[in-house]
């Protein structure tokens, strides 16, 4: 077997806020191998200034891992565990290379047309005419559930138009998560979350930066509003660790995004520690291309989680690939009349 790997830019569509910043472009890499007439692709979806792996040797870290590929994935897997992003693309990879041509690696009744995943609309920061917008969009495609970005505008700005949605529709009609990406300060934040809660929102994301476990642990011990960890599981590697922190927070919820907690393994050891506790959870994308995007979905349908997932992100790029994956009424769908194209892949 053979492994090479290809760095490759997404771009916008149109500049997105989060708390942290506006993003323009998204970097990812691909690992790519080759046994005999066979081609597996994985995609290594590193999150420049949020990935655990955003270290200055990271592509060092993929020339070696090609170098080594004869080692076999479980071996590699264990030596990566500080490169959660290659561990994902490992893992598609080598369950690529099992169907190379359809990209099937988990078949379901997704894979086969027969079913859909419900997932949330996702609202990016703005000024208040496009987050309305944005907003209006999504209710008219369908989606029930919607997940607004918030804390890098004026708060009183956000609780205006969260205050206005919910005057056109209530719970029952729409269902409102927020996001903060840890905007919070663990002094305000309670308070916050009290007037939030007066809007009947599904949930909080990561209300105060990560790291703050005793902070976090009171917060979610008091809130009024269910509390979902997000950024709070990157860089927690072990089994023991991972068991440690769900036990001390006791969150709600949390949220997983296998490209930043050591893909389909990782991410189910999480999923383990969570209903041992009665913990809810999620799976959403880290804005991987349709590639990543693609093994996430279908890894998703089969853990059968129940809620709306955070799997709508393939239509943000202009030069993403083609796809089966289609957003339809709300819901992720798998179109497996629609081929696979990968062109642009060869050309940048």
């Amino acid at each position: 077997m053979q492994a090479s790997y290809k760095k490759y830019i997404l771009n916008f569509k149109h500049a997105s806020g989060t708390s942290r910043g506006i993003l323009k472009t998204k970097e990812t890499w691909f690992l790519i191998l080759n046994a005999g007439d066979k081609q597996g692709i994985g995609e290594c979806g590193i999150f420049r200034g949020l990935s655990v792996d955003d270290r200055p040797d990271y592509e060092d870290k993929l020339k070696w891992t090609c170098k080594n590929i004869h080692l076999g994935l479980e071996v590699l897997l264990d030596k990566l565990i500080e490169f959660p992003s290659i561990q994902f693309g490992l893992e598609m990879a080598f369950k690529s290379l099992e169907n190379p041509n359809t990209f099937e690696l988990f078949p379901s009744k997704f894979t086969q047309s027969e079913a859909s995943i419900p997932i949330n609309g996702l609202i990016w920061m703005g000024s208040d005419a496009f987050m309305k917008q944005q907003i209006k969009d999504k209710i008219e495609a369908g989606f029930n559930c919607i997940k607004m970005k918030i804390g890098a505008i004026d708060f009183q700005q956000e609780i205006n138009l969260i205050k206005s949605i919910r005057k056109q529709f209530t719970s029952k009609d729409i269902e409102l998560r927020v996001d903060a990406n840890g905007a919070f300060t663990p002094s305000e934040a309670l308070e916050k979350l009290k007037r939030l809660s007066e809007f009947d929102l599904h949930s909080i994301e990561q209300p105060i930066k990560q790291g703050q476990i005793q902070e976090m642990a009171r917060l979610c011990s008091t809130t009024p509003l269910p509390i979902a960890l997000d950024e709070e599981l990157i860089g927690i590697f072990s089994v023991t660790k991972k068991q440690e922190l769900l036990q001390t927070i006791n969150p709600q919820y949390i949220i997983l995004k296998p490209s930043l907690v050591g893909g389909f393994s990782g991410s189910d050891v999480w999923i383990n520690s969570a209903e041992k506790q009665k913990t809810g959870w999620w799976i959403t994308s880290a804005l991987e291309s349709n590639i990543g995007l693609n093994a996430i979905a279908q890894y998703t349908y089969t853990k059968k989680s129940g809620l709306p997932q955070g799997l709508g992100t393939g239509s943000l790029f202009t030069n993403n690939f083609e796809s089966p994956l289609q957003v339809k009424n709300g819901t992720l769908q798998y179109n497996k009349s629609v081929n696979w194209q990968l062109k642009n892949m060869q050309h940048e």
